[in-house]
């Protein structure tokens, strides 16, 4: 299930928009923040996030000089059972949620994926430590519904996702340290007429605007699809193809290219081991020949000089095998 939400999580963000958020003098911003939330098993919330953290500065940044964070991560009130799911990024719990301590390099993206808990029944006051550009919300269909106060946002209806379906919230233009409340309940699902989108709420002034369009799809995005070759075809579904042929070749190239190491070390390790053989085989037939020697010397079958000259041959041989023998012990 896990792989699964990853991989929807990496075709939406195919889908980020071109809209801005109003001026901020913070060089990091979140562009995209996707929460997948659902019931756990012994009650309580499951929260799942994707995140896509972007340092717009043209230098590297390594946090406000306070202290080891670069990017600082608030939880909810009583989180539990954090998890991480990328551990290639260098993270650290915090009283407040958590950091990470690897610095982010100049005009670069970077997707911080991770989990966590909320108890049963309690309001989700949420608060993000940078801007937000859009916060999008999807619940699994069957399993509840959210709602939002002292916030603005939009129901994007119902869409699917292979076999099961979600129900999509958007949030747009959160400003850091901006605090809002989302409240989850698993046994109160969304209304027929909440599954269609374009209904636009604002928990503060109860107004209802019409949209012709999920936020994140773009015109432009809408456009170009519409004039492409592949336009009688869902554009959710060709990307996450396109993304399962991609991650498909990574696998294959990997296993691949471990295979051949693993073969060639094992062809490497043969052809110690029988070079080992043969030296053994030498050091024991140079022995025979040398008592084979000393044999014919005692006997008088064989001259003191011719004796001497031979005799100093195998040994200088014998040498030389000890040698190469202690190349494999050493």
């Amino acid at each position: 299930m896990i792989r699964k939400i990853t991989i929807f999580f990496l075709g939406l963000l195919l889908l980020v928009p071109a809209h801005s958020l109003a001026a901020s003098n913070a060089n990091i911003s979140i562009d995209m923040h996707y929460l997948v939330v659902s019931p756990a098993e012994d009650g309580s919330t499951n929260m799942m996030n994707m995140v896509n953290y972007t340092n717009t500065s043209a230098q590297e940044y390594k946090g406000d000089g306070t202290g080891e964070a670069v990017l600082k991560v608030t939880l909810p009130k009583g989180a539990s059972n954090l998890n991480f799911l990328d551990n290639k990024i260098a993270i650290k719990q915090s009283p407040t949620g958590f950091i990470t301590t690897d610095p982010f390099p100049a005009n670069q993206t970077m997707v911080l994926p991770y989990s966590y808990r909320v108890p049963k029944g309690k309001d989700i006051n949420l608060k993000f430590d940078y801007p937000v550009q859009l916060l999008q919300v999807l619940v699994p269909e069957g399993m509840g519904s959210v709602e939002f106060k002292g916030v603005q946002f939009t129901n994007q209806g119902q869409f699917k996702f292979e076999d099961q379906k979600y129900v999509g919230y958007s949030v747009e233009g959160i400003n850091a340290d901006q605090s809002f409340t989302m409240r989850y309940n698993k046994s109160i699902q969304p209304s027929a007429d909440s599954l269609k989108p374009a209904k636009k709420s604002d928990s503060s002034k109860s107004a209802v605007v019409s949209r012709t369009a999920p936020p994140f799809h773009n015109p432009g995005h809408l456009r170009m699809w519409a004039e492409s070759p592949l336009h009688q075809f869902n554009p959710h579904i060709v990307l996450i193809l396109l993304l399962a042929i991609i991650i498909a070749g990574i696998y294959s190239y990997a296993y691949f290219r471990r295979k051949d190491r693993l073969e060639a070390e094992r062809l490497g390790a043969d052809k110690e081991e029988q070079a080992f053989k043969n030296l053994m085989a030498k050091q024991k037939a140079i022995l025979d020949k040398i008592l084979e020697l000393e044999e014919i010397h005692e006997n008088g079958e064989m001259q003191e000089d011719e004796y001497a000259a031979k005799l100093q041959a195998y040994k200088q041989h014998l040498i030389q095998v000890k040698l190469n023998l202690r190349k494999f012990v050493e």
